[in-house]
């Protein structure tokens, strides 16, 4: 584990299990610099790769980002196609990284939506990280909350309908085992940039006890340090589950 200064021993004795980060700032970044929004989505890949990096060795076990959305798909064509090569490109690429670093890569969402190329680096990128044991990635993409819960609803919908689940059976772990994270715990902390103080359709569900830290930073600009803040920040909240 790497202790820097920057982070307190005691934030660094109560990291959370699993930090979920909604990612935002890409375009406004790029437009205060004049500069395309691809551009603002290139240097937020940099941010991706340095928060992979800091919570692999800080030795956080579940890191969830939300890459692209379903709501995403309503871009224009030109950015989302240059999204989606970006993104092969990006698993192409970081593979070595990942690796070398221990990184688990798991994804959720309506991955048939993503184009074909992008669905082949995907599996090619996961097969060869499934025997790591460090941090798990888990990339929220063509994702959206409201989705993940219909198509819980529908599984769960096709199990009564087939006799094999009683509508009285049905409580919260029984909807939690039909969701896309059923592997995985929910969130301990949502850290949200760019300051929009909205949660956008991520993660519904998992988050209803996660604590939420919104930062001004735009994605772009969230490296290390903007990190090491979320988590004193996390460190200092008083989680009680609805207790006293």
């Amino acid at each position: 584990m790497s202790q820097s200064p920057a982070l307190s021993p005691a934030a660094l004795a109560a990291l959370p299990r699993h930090v979920a980060v909604i990612m935002d700032g890409n375009g406004r970044w790029a437009k205060q610099r004049g500069l395309p929004r691809v551009e603002g989505h290139r240097m937020g890949a940099e941010s991706v790769r340095a928060i992979i990096r800091t919570a692999g060795e800080l030795g956080i076990k579940y890191l969830t980002l939300y890459a692209f959305s379903v709501e995403n798909w309503n871009r224009p064509k030109d950015e989302v196609d240059a999204l989606m090569k970006y993104l092969a490109h990006y698993m192409k690429t970081e593979f070595a990284e990942l690796n070398a670093s221990n990184v688990r890569l798991e994804v959720i969402g309506q991955i048939h939506r993503l184009p074909e190329f992008v669905q082949k680096q995907l599996r090619k990128t996961q097969e060869g990280l499934a025997k790591n044991t460090g941090l798990t990635l888990i990339m929220a993409l063509s994702y959206g909350g409201r989705t993940e819960l219909v198509d819980a609803m529908r599984g769960i919908a096709a199990k009564v309908k087939a006799g094999v689940l009683d509508p009285a059976e049905i409580n919260e772990q029984v909807v939690a085992d039909h969701l896309y994270t059923r592997n995985w715990p929910d969130p301990d902390v949502l850290i949200r940039t760019s300051g929009e103080m909205r949660v956008s359709n991520f993660l519904l569900w998992q988050i209803s006890y996660a604590e939420l830290v919104v930062t001004p930073t735009l994605w772009p600009d969230f490296r290390k340090l903007q990190f090491y803040e979320a988590l004193e920040e996390y460190h200092r909240r008083h989680r009680r589950f609805g207790g006293l």
